[in-house]
C-alpha cells in the first residue's frame, strides 16, 4: 500500500468514525504532509523510532506546543495503523511527549473589556462588530464557533445560543442582556444591508454579503483594539480568556466554567485558577507588611 493510501484511510477514520471537525482534520493533514516531505519517499511501514526522533530533532526550533502537536499527530496515526493491522510494530512506542512549560493566557481587565466594547456606532459594520464582541465576551465561545453561528442557533426569547464545538459536540450557552440587545439591533436593522440582496443562514456577514471568516474577524478586532486604545496584544481568544477569568473572579464554579467553555477535561479549565492566584498575589503586594525585609 502506498503512503497516500495510509493517509487517506486515516483521514477517513478521523472524519467518519472520530467525527472530528474539518479544521482539525485539515491540521492533521498538514502535519502528515510535513512528515511525508521529511521522509523523502520512505515507506510508512518502514519508518523506525530513529526516523521519528530525527523528525522531532529536525523541528526542534519550533515552539514546544507545535512539536508536541506534531508528535501527537504521528503517534495517533501509527496507533491507528497498528490497531487496524497495517503494521506489525509501532515505531512510536515508548517515545515520550516533550514536556510543555505552561504559559498563562493573556486576558483583559474588566475596565479594558469595557473600553474595547465601547466602540462608536455609525455604520452597519460597527453594529455587526459590536454584536460580535458583546457575544464573544458574554459567552466565551471560540471565534471558529462564532463565525459558524446561524440564525437558528439563536434563541433571543430565552437568552441562549446553541454552539457546535470541537468534536461536533453541541452545548448551550446563556447570553447577557447587553449581547441580546445588540444582536437584535444588528439582525433587525443592519444584517440585511450587509447581505446586499443575497441569502445566507449565517449570522455574521462580511462586506461581500458572505459569512465573515476567522481571519476577517481577527483583522477587525486588531483595528478596533488599536482605535480603542488597548495596549495589550489581543486576539479573539483574549476575550474567551477574559470571560473565564472574570467568571471565576466573581465566584463561578470551575465545573460550570468548564461546561460553558466546552472543555472536555477540567485540567484545561484549571489554568484560570493560576491567573486568579497571580492576580491575588499582585493585589496582596499592596498590603503594608507584604514586602519582605530581612530575617528577624
Amino acid at each position: 500500500m502506498t503512503n497516500e493510501k495510509y493517509y487517506e484511510k486515516y483521514l477517513d477514520y478521523l472524519l467518519f468514525e472520530r467525527k472530528l471537525s474539518k479544521n482539525t482534520i485539515a491540521s492533521y493533514q498538514d502535519n502528515l504532509k510535513r512528515f511525508e516531505i521529511f521522509l523523502q519517499g520512505k515507506s510508512i511501514n518502514h519508518v523506525t523510532r530513529k526516523d521519528i526522533e530525527a523528525y522531532l530533532k529536525f523541528n526542534e526550533q519550533m515552539a514546544e506546543k507545535s512539536r508536541a502537536h506534531y508528535l501527537t499527530v504521528i503517534k495517533n496515526f501509527y496507533s491507528f495503523l497498528a490497531t487496524e493491522g497495517y503494521l506489525e510494530n509501532n515505531p512510536c512506542e515508548n517515545i515520550e511527549q516533550p514536556k510543555i512549560s505552561k504559559t498563562l493566557p493573556h486576558y483583559l481587565t474588566e475596565e479594558e473589556v469595557n473600553q474595547l466594547l465601547n466602540i462608536p456606532l455609525k455604520t452597519p459594520y460597527d453594529y455587526r462588530n459590536k454584536a460580535m464582541l458583546e457575544l464573544l465576551y458574554a459567552t466565551g465561545i471560540r471565534v471558529s464557533e462564532l463565525v459558524q453561528l446561524k440564525l437558528n442557533n439563536l434563541d433571543l426569547h430565552d437568552d441562549y445560543i446553541r454552539v457546535l464545538g470541537k468534536g461536533s459536540k453541541e452545548r448551550i450557552s446563556p447570553i447577557s442582556s447587553m449581547a441580546e440587545n445588540y444582536l437584535k439591533i444588528y439582525i433587525d436593522q443592519y444584517r440585511n444591508k450587509l447581505l446586499k440582496n443575497k441569502d445566507s443562514d449565517y449570522l455574521f456577514i462580511n462586506n461581500f454579503g458572505k459569512p465573515i471568516s476567522r481571519q476577517g474577524f481577527f483583522k477587525n478586532l486588531k483595528q478596533i483594539a488599536q482605535k480603542q486604545g488597548i495596549k495589550k496584544e489581543i486576539s479573539p481568544h483574549t476575550l474567551r480568556h477574559s470571560y473565564a477569568t472574570h467568571l471565576l473572579s466573581h465566584g463561578a464554579d470551575l465545573r460550570v466554567i468548564q461546561e460553558l467553555l466546552g472543555h472536555s477535561d477540567i485540567s484545561t479549565t484549571q489554568i484560570y485558577t493560576h491567573l486568579l492566584n497571580d492576580k491575588i498575589k499582585k493585589e496582596y503586594e499592596h498590603h503594608p507588611r507584604a514586602k519582605k525585609e530581612g530575617n528577624i
